[in-house]
């Protein structure tokens, strides 16, 4: 409080300006005063602050860019008038309606929360008069302040995406759910338990401080309900090969017989693997392995300033192409099936890439990509933490140490859901006061991965920034030239409707580029459930189609046929063709140069840095 006291009496005793008489140059007035007034509070209030904590919130601040975009943005004066009636509209049939409640002629809502908005699920906010006008107040007002700047003119899409979330971001901050006294449920539970939820709220900000050495790092899951190999990771395999930056592992055969051709799990380098296999029940690898396949998985290391100078070249030919010499001499197939999931996948166009410019395309017999992004002109919502200001920004912070912290990459994450996955736990931990929630998913997503600092400039200037990878020439790899329409092996594309980080367009966008045989399968849910989406679960669908992806994405949704339940029985059909004969199942570590150095899943994967 003493921090910001004096920079917030500063903004509050300004001399305000007389405003202007035409609304679209005092809606500008106001917009640049509150844009240079909150890069002030916020300059003043960080220079009274720790360091490490500088340097955790800087990459969210706002940019001097989106200042610029701030000060330059131009209503359109039609949009911007029809916002207004209807707001004012609304706000009168609401008042209207809140006084018939009270009367006790119940009227029909005025705004209500989309479908997929989950803080507003309890009753009290429908069944309560009060809370639910403060309910419908604060839609209201959200949607008018969006549409309000929806209606802006004079900037270009990439600063409009920038304002639209970071405006949204405070929106979502200041929801009432958020607040003691606008939450029924935190009144609620404040009076039934005399306070002792605000004072385990209390308790639990402290702990998550001292976790955070001084920063406020809320917890999402209940860390110590999991271990790995114990009841998360737990399909049964061995470590039978490692470098400087993977681990290789192999997993036990369940089957009687397996197919000739094995398999090869390429996952992103940003995430560890076992996304793929969290439980038995809801396991890709586990799944893959009960249809015959040998499966092998990339497991990327976690690594530390000593592998800062790591770049794109060292993980495709320390990571895919060292993995398919091994599955090679270890299986005695020329080819291997691959899968790449998200950046994996692009890492593995890469390898396809590369082994079409040396002659080596027929080691690979079939690739699918899951969620997986070639062309990047469409990046999605990460687009809007990528601009030439905040790269060169975040360079500058990895050079300092060499990575860039897991932690930052998944707050990154994080703000793209911020009601999910932030104030939803704000909610539930300060001010509930519960526990966090022991859930699988919850648990991979705090297991954060570092970056070289290399690796990760060189992926965003190649790929979000400049989107070269996918122009014949647009990367190197060991000074051979890459090119993506040269590839021809079989390919198998999954996206996901409701994808917000590999959006489903870009990715049909990206399959169109190859030449072989390609099909592309479009997943209901996003960019996790999307994928790991089991059989038995029965969730979801998907859409299918015999046209090759090319040309407009929405025409080829039009025409494909929906069709229930997972994706992954249909996957299994396609890969069919290319499985090879069915042989006697190979064991990992029976091979005299590849033993087993250890079990699943390994040390690189529990590697952490807390």
């Amino acid at each position: 409080v003493q921090t910001c006291a004096l920079p917030i009496c500063k903004i509050v005793n300004q001399k305000p300006k007389v405003p202007s008489s035409d609304p679209e140059l005092a809606f500008n007035e106001l917009m640049q005063t509150v844009a240079a007034s909150t890069q002030q509070l916020m300059i003043d209030f960080l220079a009274h602050q720790p360091e490490a904590f500088k340097r955790e919130i800087d990459q969210y601040m706002f940019s001097n860019e989106f200042l610029k975009g701030m000060s330059e943005i131009r209503l359109d004066p039609v949009t911007a008038i029809e916002a207004n009636v209807n707001f004012w509209k609304d706000t009168f049939d609401l008042w209207g309606r809140a006084l018939n409640d009270e009367l006790g002629v119940p009227g029909k809502e005025v705004v209500t929360p989309e479908k997929d908005d989950y803080r507003f699920r309890s009753k009290s906010w429908t069944e309560d008069r009060i809370f639910d006008f403060i309910k419908q107040s604060y839609l209201l007002v959200a949607r008018y302040i969006m549409t309000s700047v929806e209606s802006v003119e004079g900037l270009d899409e990439k600063k409009k995406t920038q304002i639209d979330f970071f405006i949204q971001q405070y929106i979502d901050g200041m929801a009432p759910t958020n607040f003691i006294l606008t939450n029924p449920d935190v009144l609620r539970r404040t009076i039934e338990s005399d306070g002792q939820n605000l004072l385990k709220g209390f308790q639990n900000i402290l702990s998550d401080l001292e976790r955070g050495e001084g920063q406020l790092k809320t917890r999402m899951v209940d860390a110590d309900a999991f271990e790995l190999g114990k009841n998360v990771a737990v399909t049964p395999g061995k470590i039978i090969y490692q470098n400087e930056l993977i681990q290789l592992i192999q997993y036990e055969p369940t089957t009687s017989k397996v197919n000739r051709t094995p398999l090869l799990i390429v996952p992103p380098w940003i995430n560890k693997y076992y996304i793929l296999d969290l439980q038995p029940k809801n396991s890709l690898i586990g799944w893959l392995v009960a249809q015959g396949h040998t499966v092998f998985v990339i497991s990327w290391i976690n690594p530390d300033s000593n592998l800062a100078e790591k770049g794109f070249d060292d993980y495709l030919l320390e990571g895919p192409l060292a993995a398919l010499d091994t599955i090679e001499t270890i299986t005695g197939s020329s080819e291997t099936n691959a899968i790449g999931y998200c950046l994996g996948g692009t890492l593995l166009s890469a390898t396809l890439a590369y082994l079409s410019a040396i002659g080596e395309s027929d080691r690979v017999a079939s690739a699918t990509f899951l969620a997986t992004m070639i062309d990047f002109a469409n990046p999605g919502d990460l687009g809007v933490f990528i601009d030439h200001e905040q790269v060169t920004n975040l360079e500058t912070r990895m050079n300092q140490d060499g990575y860039l912290d897991g932690s930052d990459m998944a707050t990154t994450f994080n703000m793209l859901r911020a009601n999910d996955l932030i104030w939803s736990f704000v909610v539930n931990s300060y001010l509930m006061g519960d526990k966090p929630p022991a859930f699988d998913l919850l648990y991979w997503n705090s297991d954060s991965t570092r970056m070289p600092a290399k690796m990760h400039s060189q992926y965003l200037r190649k790929m979000y920034l400049e989107n070269s990878f996918k122009e014949p020439g647009g990367m190197t790899v060991a000074g051979i030239p890459l090119d993506v329409s040269s590839i021809k092996n079989p390919a198998f594309f999954l996206g996901t409707v409701d994808d917000h980080i590999a959006p489903w367009k870009s990715t049909f966008g990206g399959a169109s580029l190859f030449k072989g045989s390609t099909k592309f399968v479009l997943s209901g849910s996003g960019h996790i459930a999307g994928v790991v989406n089991p059989p038995a679960a029965n969730k979801y669908g998907y859409w299918s189609s015999r046209e090759r992806p090319k040309g407009d994405p929405d025409s080829w949704h039009q025409k494909a046929t929906l069709k229930e339940g997972s994706w992954w029985p249909h996957w299994q059909r396609w890969i069919t063709k290319y499985v090879g004969s069915k042989v006697v199942p190979r064991k990992p570590g029976r091979k005299k140069n590849f033993p087993a150095l250890e079990a699943a899943p390994g040390s690189y994967a529990a590697r952490r840095f807390d």
